[in-house]
């Protein structure tokens, strides 16, 4: 980008923001059935629908009867108030001829030419009415090519037989999941949350110990009637009660309940005989471990199943028999831990592949904020030569305004899709005391998350503050902080990770290759990182004045295997002058028998991109690296981008864009982004990857990298998927 095209926009959107530039959880309540009354009679009272209460109450299996004084769960829609009855009223179901169901999700259809509102409905197998519903301009206007709709999907309600269920305890076990308790007890997901309402909806963390109410099967009651198997167990050194109930998977009152002992004599003592239940074979153990776990979704089919999980009906079967009775929307299902290479899979979860552009709502309406330093405080625009000189050095302004104009795109390409977005912007000035104030004057109400700010301190004020509104916080450069800030999703992907991924390709396609690794005093970490991972790997030595030991480092050249180098330094100085040495040993090892010299890095930054760097010898190496992003070249962004502000889009500009039209999508898809995350796997956009995991105390990580690679003067992706 010229200089002067940069000073010129970023003087423009600076005007822009001195003139301002501005831009909402389910409840429920229990219900005890009376004499006489149906589920229909109860939706009515309530204003919800049938499906909406069974969904709640998946122990009621038969929705035209059900027994007085059972408890229901309902779920109330927004402000509504219960629909008192007159008790003199008589209850009749008949009253009711039709109750209208909802939409279990949505689908975004562009009209083409010559389809009509018939043709539609028999396309998506719902009434011309259902359509008008939830498109409310076709009430007024005519059916028109282009038009962007929102087509109901609608959920189907199965009959099933009534069971009556008795409850038990579980005590979670360390590296148990929601989904493996789940599939362990035969329950959905859902059944387990309505059954431990004190979970919480925002995350899937369970901790060890922690007590769950879980529906008992007659079948188990009476399995538990049949004499126990018990083994003994002599009580070590230093072991605690608490771990004895984990190791056994049974309650601490279950340990005592059998060995009363330990009450009589004050507590566990070393070299105690207990009598304990046998343990299961470790292959029994169902946790994620030993497997992963995939949710049924509603229409599924085994053959479906076995195509998207890339698994044999037989050995889905065998690990899950209860599939022999039929399939059902919910269960949750057991695969191989071996599969989690082959399938998208988030905290042991297999997630469906779910395309963000096909599964917008066009009810939902995100509200953001963007928090930066635009540094409004400090320009005087009456003194124009002062002002061009702080938007070309200052690089608070230049993170700034390529965000910004990075999401003004993103606006642009998101209103194309019938998403009406509203945006806050404010200028941090990185005052903390400033934001402070702005964000105490701030609706949280309705606001769905903030982009910012880009200053650590700034960062954590804006986290903290909007926890205590569940409103989520994206770090447009932070890799981690820190305070544990479990609201903030982490936009750069941690050192360790791309470190991690980097190692992780090496071992996948290195078989003989000779490795050696140069490190200066400030990178033993990574040094031993590579050591842990190939302890074969031999280390160069570096002499007092912390150059490379030349004559020692020639020595460690193999002339019959490839040489992998590895270099770990932010010298520029020691990366031009290590290149140039394997340069000129590449020429004399090719005499010698056509033998190759590759570089590699785990840790690339600003030193692989000096001045004196050659990136002739790079290209010759091949050098190799993981990067949070990739190089970008002309795709709809970068020609929208030009359109909108006539010059290309600089680094910065593309990551303001892929976060804003990544968060944005997510938003569309399901106004929540703490749940669209544990659904959505890796998202791409035009320089930037995002996979967002949540290690449930301190935020949302991004894991997403690339690997790059030098070739013939250029560095290209070497990981295309």
């Amino acid at each position: 980008m010229k200089k002067k095209d940069l000073i010129t926009i970023s003087l423009f959107v600076l005007t822009l923001l001195m003139v301002n530039i501005s831009w909402a959880q389910q409840k429920f309540t229990t219900h005890a059935v009376k004499e006489g009354e149906t589920i229909y009679s109860i939706a009515k009272q309530y204003l919800v629908t049938p499906y909406s209460i069974l969904q709640e109450n998946p122990e009621i299996k038969n929705s035209n009867a059900i027994k007085p004084n059972t408890l229901l769960i309902i779920p109330l829609q927004g402000n509504a108030e219960v629909q008192e009855q007159d008790p003199k009223v008589e209850k009749d179901s008949t009253e009711i001829t039709e109750v209208p169901i909802e939409p279990l999700r949505f689908k975004r259809h562009k009209v083409r030419r010559k389809e009509t509102l018939f043709s539609l409905s028999q396309k998506y197998n719902i009434t011309e009415e259902q359509i008008k519903k939830y498109n409310t301009e076709l009430y007024a206007s005519p059916l028109k090519k282009g038009m962007v709709l929102q087509m109901p999907e609608y959920p189907e309600i199965e009959e099933i037989e009534e069971v009556e269920l008795e409850y038990d305890t579980h005590t979670v076990m360390p590296k148990e999941t929601r989904w493996s308790i789940a599939n362990k007890h035969k329950i959905t997901v859902d059944s387990l949350l309505l059954l431990n309402p004190e979970l919480p909806k925002n995350s899937s963390y369970l901790a060890a110990g922690q007590k769950l109410k879980l529906p008992k099967a007659k079948d188990d009651i009476l399995k538990e009637q049949k004499v126990a198997i018990f083994e003994s167990y002599t009580v070590p050194k230093a072991m605690g009660i608490f771990r004895i109930s984990q190791n056994y998977g049974i309650p601490i009152d279950s340990v005592i309940k059998l060995n009363p002992e330990i009450n009589e004599i004050g507590g566990l003592k070393e070299g105690m005989v207990l009598r304990l239940p046998k343990q299961k074979p470790k292959d029994e153990i169902v946790n994620t471990d030993n497997y992963i776990f995939y949710q049924v979704l509603p229409k599924q089919t085994i053959f479906r199943l076995t195509q998207n999980l890339k698994i044999s009906r037989d050995s889905l079967l065998a690990l899950n028999p209860e599939l022999e009775n039929g399939l059902k929307s919910g269960m949750v299902l057991k695969l191989p831990k071996q599969k989690t290479n082959e399938l998208n899979v988030k905290n042991s979860l297999v997630l469906n592949n779910i395309n963000l552009m096909d599964s917008i709502n066009l009810e939902n309406k995100p509200k953001l904020m963007l928090l930066l330093p635009f540094r409004l405080d400090r320009i005087n625009f009456k003194d124009s030569e002062r002002t061009k000189s702080q938007v070309e050095t200052r690089n608070d302004i230049k993170y700034a305004m390529g965000i910004y104009t990075g999401a003004i795109v993103a606006l642009d390409s998101i209103k194309k899709l019938g998403i009406s977005v509203n945006m806050k912007v404010l200028d941090t000035e990185r005052d903390l005391d400033k934001l402070k104030r702005d964000l105490s004057q701030e609706s949280w109400s309705d606001l769905d998350a903030i982009l910012g700010p880009v200053d650590p301190r700034l960062l954590n004020e804006a986290a903290v503050q909007a926890a205590t509104h569940n409103v989520p916080v994206i770090a447009p450069f932070a890799s981690q902080s820190e305070l544990s800030l479990t609201n903030v999703f982490y936009s750069m992907p941690d050192d360790s990770v791309l470190r991690e991924r980097m190692l992780e390709h090496i071992q996948s396609i290195r078989t003989t290759q000779n490795l050696i690794i140069i490190a200066d005093e400030n990178n033993q970490i990574a040094k031993d990182s590579i050591l842990r991972k190939f302890p074969m790997a031999r280390v160069a030595k570096m002499s007092q004045d912390k150059s490379l030991h030349l004559e020692d480092f020639l020595l460690m050249l193999s002339e019959k295997e490839e040489n992998w180098v590895f270099l770990e330094t932010e010298k520029p100085n020691l990366v031009a002058s290590v290149s140039s040495i394997l340069n000129a040993a590449i020429a004399e090892l090719e005499d010698r028998g056509n033998i190759r010299v590759k570089m590699f890095t785990t840790n690339y930054n600003g030193a692989f991109e000096g001045e004196a760097v050659s990136r002739p010898h790079l290209s010759n190496l091949q050098f190799t690296f993981s990067s949070a992003y990739r190089e970008f070249g002309s795709d709809s962004f970068t020609r929208a981008y030009q359109k909108r502000f006539g010059h290309e889009p600089d680094r910065y500009a593309v990551r303001g864009f892929d976060l804003t039209f990544d968060l944005l999508l997510k938003l569309a898809h399901k106004k929540n982004l703490f749940e669209t995350s544990k659904i959505i796997g890796q998202t791409e956009y035009s320089g930037n990857r995002f996979n967002y995991f949540n290690d449930w105390t301190s935020g949302f990580y991004n894991r997403a990298t690339y690997l790059m690679q030098y070739d013939q003067l250029r560095i290209k992706q070497i990981d295309v998927q």
